[in-house]
Order: structure tokens, then sequence, then C-alpha cells
């Protein structure tokens, strides 16, 4: 009875997620701009909290009010390499007043801050289909994983930081992801390229999420926080999001998804 308890409770918050996230990206502008600061100041509120446990409260909501911040200004004031360079300039910053795991602290930081800078970016500059596309590749990795690494088994893919990820659902995931990429290349009149940028991007949602997994066997956390019933903190659902998202804007700065229509 208590297992069904708390499928529930997972379920219901999944789908609160759903909506108001498709509601969002639905509506683009303000409304998925706000999503997304509000996502980027509770993760930079979590990594703090997880790496610096034992400083005040008010310390890790300052970095989350930094990471609103630095990702509003980047985002509508400078855009390209130099938003990238001041929000790597910014997290360094931020670092530099961690009393322990600086570099930790520092990449991470800059990949959230970087990863909705991207998002917004993205739906103001490709729209509505092409954020779809982002979270389809993440959804379906992670549904191949999750079903291929059961049926099939075989050999764990980084079972220092992920034991239950395998090679046959890593690679499942890829290829799912390729699928996606087929159903969106006549939508964004793009060529054949796109399935295996999909698929790249694809593992770099597996890393991201086997990035946040180290992280957390760092500090000895199970959850990055208990912000969402049943699913533990906002880094624990999103951890693949970042990596996709950023990875993709550097992509598209190099000119993969040129002439893109979404």
């Amino acid at each position: 009875m208590s297992s069904f308890s708390d499928l529930r409770t997972r379920l219901a918050s999944a789908l609160v997620m759903a909506v108001v996230g498709l509601g969002a990206i639905w509506l683009g502008g303000l409304a998925f701009g706000a999503l997304a600061l509000v996502l980027a100041g509770l993760m930079g509120w979590e990594l703090h909290r997880m790496l610096d446990p034992d400083a005040p409260e008010g310390r890790g909501g300052a970095t989350g009010v930094v990471a609103v911040l630095l990702v509003t200004v980047f985002t509508f004031y400078q855009s390209g390499w130099i938003a990238l360079a001041g929000m790597a300039l910014g997290a360094a910053v931020m670092a530099w007043r961690m009393p322990r795991d600086k570099l930790i602290f520092g990449l991470y930081f800059t990949l959230i801050l970087w990863a909705a800078h991207s998002l917004i970016v993205f739906r103001g500059s490709y729209g509505l289909l092409f954020v779809l596309w982002i979270v389809l590749i993440v959804i379906a990795s992670d549904v191949a994983g999750y079903f291929a690494g059961r049926v099939f088994g075989g050999q764990k893919f980084w079972p220092r930081f992920s034991p239950k990820k395998t090679w046959s659902g890593t690679v499942a995931g890829w290829v799912l992801a390729g699928l996606v990429g087929v159903g969106f290349m006549s939508t964004f009149n793009l060529s054949w390229g796109l399935i295996p940028i999909s698929a790249l991007l694809a593992f770099a949602g597996q890393l991201g999420d086997i990035a946040e997994s180290a992280i957390k066997r760092h500090v000895g956390v199970k959850d990055s926080s208990n912000l969402i019933p049943g699913h533990g903190g906002v880094l624990d659902r999103f951890d693949a999001m970042i990596a996709v998202s950023a990875l993709a804007l550097i992509l598209a700065y190099f000119g993969a998804f040129s002439g893109a229509q979404g």
C-alpha cells in the first residue's frame, strides 16, 4: 500500500511538471523565459546546498539569485560566445567563494547557466517545435535506456558513477533519439545529418545524468533536494536536459542547424 502511495505521488508530480512545462513551451516568450530562470535559480541553490551543506541557507539562496541574474543579463543583453564567457566568469567568481569543490561547482554551475540560456534562445529563435525536439530526445534516450537495459542487460556503462546504466540501454537511447531526428528532419527542413546529431545529443544527456550522479556520490546524498514530491530535486529531473540543451546551442553556433525552420 505504501508503494502504491509513492507511485501516486510520483505520477501526480510528473503530471504537474508536464502541464507546466508544456504550457510554458507552448506560450513561449515571458512564460517560457520565466520558467527557465526559475529552474536555473533552483538548480543553482541545489548545487550550492549539495557541495556546501554546512553553509547558512541564505548562501544557497544567494547562489540561486545570482543564477537568475546571470542568465537574464547574458540572454537579453549579450549572446553567442560572449554570453558563455560571461557566465563562466560569473560561475568562477561564485566558485571562488566556495570552501571546497571549487572546480566542480564552477564547471557545473556554468553548465546550468548555459543550459537555461540555451533553452530561452532556442524557443525565441528556433521556435516551439525545436524545443520539443530537444525534450523528446531526452525522453527517448531515457525510455529506451530504461527498457533495453532491463530486457537485454549486459555490461555496465560506467559502474563507478552509475551502476544501473548498461551499454545496451545506452546504445538503445542513441537509436531511439536518432529516430526522433528522422521524425523532425522535414519539419526543420534539415538533412539526414539531424540523425547523428540527435544521437550525439542523447549521449550528452546520458553523460549529464552520470555527471550529476557522480556529484551526489561525491557528497554522499541520494537526491539533490526534496523539492519535487516523489522525484527528488530539480537537478535530478533535468540533469540530462542541461547537457543536451547546452551542447545543442554550441552545435548551433557552429552551423549545425543552419536554415532550420521550427
